[in-house]
């Protein structure tokens, strides 16, 4: 997206964010009751399972928080040689010494000598490699969405909690402290009874075509089939294989992307879980290059508590983006798409029945930090370092993370069951009694 004025770049931001963690040092540092960490002074021995794009942003993060979090990357697994070698580089820079290498994560899972994992491969694989994670007794940092097929999710989830893992789901929004600030402004109350939410996220670009690593991939130096894992065999593509995301078999490309972060939100600031139904809709409208996920879509989805929300992407135009939580007494406006830190709080003043004077009958605020006096700069990159530290922290306390298996496997839900009323062309219905979605509108 494009950067307004004001901004700074990521890793600028996240080494100023490197002191907001400092505080948790201490608990970082606590004892830790499990496994071969016995004592407080004991290093948390990772290994990161896919070495994409995604994945060097994620290496970086846990390099920033060796010192204080006391953890080393010792090990790297990725299905493609030129990832491998990529994250063996980088990361024997970062500690002094060159992590051990893998092709297959199944050889990752049986070390004795690894306490937890950093799942960042294609979505598709999330939630397999989670589940197996788990049976093998690693705790795991598992990039969202948490899953996009919902037996295969439910059943990560399900080994999760029976084998009392520490999971934390990569909606990294959770952690940031602007919006925990206003989350927290709404558990007040101050919005009143909440009857919508509007998310409305744009970009200008066909998102996710043309990535340089297409051009690279040669079908000998990865191995595709188990790649493919849990999908039919099909030909070596390598357009799918590095842009996945616009292959509905692997992705549903706006939701498990963009989606997952925006209702993840609404799913936190609100407590509500599983929508109690879903409409989407949507199609190829700016970019006809051979996807077959929608560059344009829209989803509503209406939940228990009483509230709709609608769900608005376009990858052809780049308009303001905005979140707005619309309550009886006030609206919260997120302005900036995702990962903004500006929240602006406007409350009502009466009914405005003759709808005159309207403005008159308003105040508006920014929610800001303790000890901020003016705003903060816009584009902020939303891959801060607070999430991954609190991961750390859990992995010591054993205290739950803030976005658990259960908070992810809601989001998942919502974003499969946008993608299947997509397809569909249906309305689909969650049944919490049976932990599954159809076009048939359950039993009350």
């Amino acid at each position: 997206m494009s950067k307004a004025e004001g901004t700074m770049d990521r890793r600028t931001f996240l080494g100023k964010s490197a002191s907001l963690t400092a505080g948790g040092a201490a608990l970082a540092r606590s004892a830790l009751s499990y496994g071969r960490i016995a004592g407080a002074n004991d290093r948390i021995s990772l290994c990161h399972i896919g070495n994409g794009s995604r994945g060097e942003d994620l290496d970086w993060i846990v390099s920033k928080l060796t010192a204080t979090h006391n953890v080393e990357m010792s090990a790297v697994c990725d299905l493609w040689r030129l990832n491998r070698e990529k994250a063996v580089a980088t990361n024997a820079k970062n500690y002094g010494r060159p992590p051990r290498s893998f092709q297959y994560f199944e050889e990752v899972l049986a070390l004795k000598d690894l306490d937890a994992v950093i799942i960042s491969t294609p979505e598709h694989s999330h939630s397999t490699i989670l589940k197996m994670a788990a049976e093998a007794g690693k705790d795991a940092y598992v990039e969202k969405p948490m899953g996009n097929v919902l037996a295969e999710a439910k059943a990560a989830k399900d080994a999760v909690l029976q084998h009392n893992r520490i999971v934390q789901v990569g909606t990294q929004h959770r952690s940031e402290p602007h919006p925990k600030a206003a989350r927290d402004l709404v558990q007040t109350g101050v919005l009143g009874e909440v009857s919508k939410v509007e998310v409305v996220w744009n970009y200008h670009g066909p998102r996710w075509r043309g990535r340089a690593e297409t051009k690279l991939i040669r079908e000998e130096d990865t191995d595709w089939r188990k790649w493919l894992l849990t999908k039919p065999y099909r030909p070596f593509d390598p357009q799918v294989y590095c842009e996945f995301r616009l292959y509905k078999e692997f992705s549903s490309g706006i939701p498990d992307q963009w989606m997952s972060h925006g209702i993840d939100m609404v799913h936190w600031f609100l407590n509500d879980s599983f929508p109690r139904s879903v409409m989407a809709h949507g199609g190829i409208f700016a970019w006809p290059d051979g996807r077959e996920n929608a560059d344009t879509f829209e989803a509503l989805l209406e939940y228990p508590k009483g509230f709709l929300v609608s769900y608005s992407t376009s990858f052809g135009n780049d308009s303001p983006s905005f979140t707005r939580y619309m309550g009886k007494k006030a609206t919260l406006t997120n302005i900036g798409g995702e990962g903004s830190p500006r929240y602006q709080l406007t409350e009502e003043k009466g009914n405005h029945e003759d709808n005159a004077d309207i403005d008159k009958k308003r105040s508006s605020r920014y929610v800001l930090l303790p000890g901020e006096t003016q705003l903060p700069p816009m584009g902020i990159d939303d891959r801060s370092l607070e999430h991954m530290a609190d991961w750390f922290e859990c992995m010591r306390s054993r205290r739950q993370p803030h976005c658990t298996v259960q908070d992810g496997l809601a989001h998942s839900v919502a974003n499969m069951m946008a993608a299947e009323s997509y397809w569909s062309g249906k309305r689909q219905y969650w049944d919490p009694a049976s932990e599954t979605f159809s076009d048939h509108q359950p039993a009350s």
